[in-house]
């Protein structure tokens, strides 16, 4: 037996689509008017500005001598603690090395030099938590000369 096959559509059979099923509409339900909520005014919060907080220093200490720049930064240590202040340092900073070469004679005999060098040892000291007695007692603070400081606040 040989199958039979289907009669072909015509063109405009082709082109005609179904129209999709109407969705129906969910219906609206009454609901009571909400009930107003009675919301407090905000308050405005403001810090105490008697003794506005500095939020940190930090300090720098640079010296030809490391023994004077250790006694410097152990008495800049001693008066942060005292003051309630929290202390990182202090952090040694890498050593410059300043080297000047100078010929020994005025005018001739280039081979013979003389080679100085300078170094500077540097110390970081941060402040963290800091109070207005803290910022007080570090300039009361008397240091050794030759240290060279540098106060940033942060």
């Amino acid at each position: 037996m040989i199958p039979k096959k289907a009669p072909a559509k015509s063109a405009a059979e082709k082109t005609v689509k179904k129209a999709a099923p109407k969705k129906k509409e969910p219906v609206a339900k009454k609901v009571a008017p909400a009930k107003e909520k009675e919301v407090a005014p905000k308050e405005t919060h403001k810090k105490e500005a008697h003794h506005p907080a500095v939020s940190g220093i930090r300090i720098r200490l640079s010296a030809f001598d490391h023994r004077v720049l250790d006694e410097a930064a152990a008495k800049i240590l001693d008066t942060a603690l005292r003051s309630g202040a929290v202390v990182h340092g202090p952090i040694p900073l890498p050593t410059i090395l300043r080297k000047f070469t100078v010929n020994k004679s005025t005018f001739v005999h280039k081979n013979a030099r003389d080679q100085f060098e300078m170094r500077i040892h540097r110390r970081l000291i941060d402040l963290t938590e800091t109070t207005f007695k803290t910022v007080e007692s570090l300039q009361s603070l008397s240091l050794p000369s030759g240290v060279d400081i540098e106060i940033k606040m942060k």
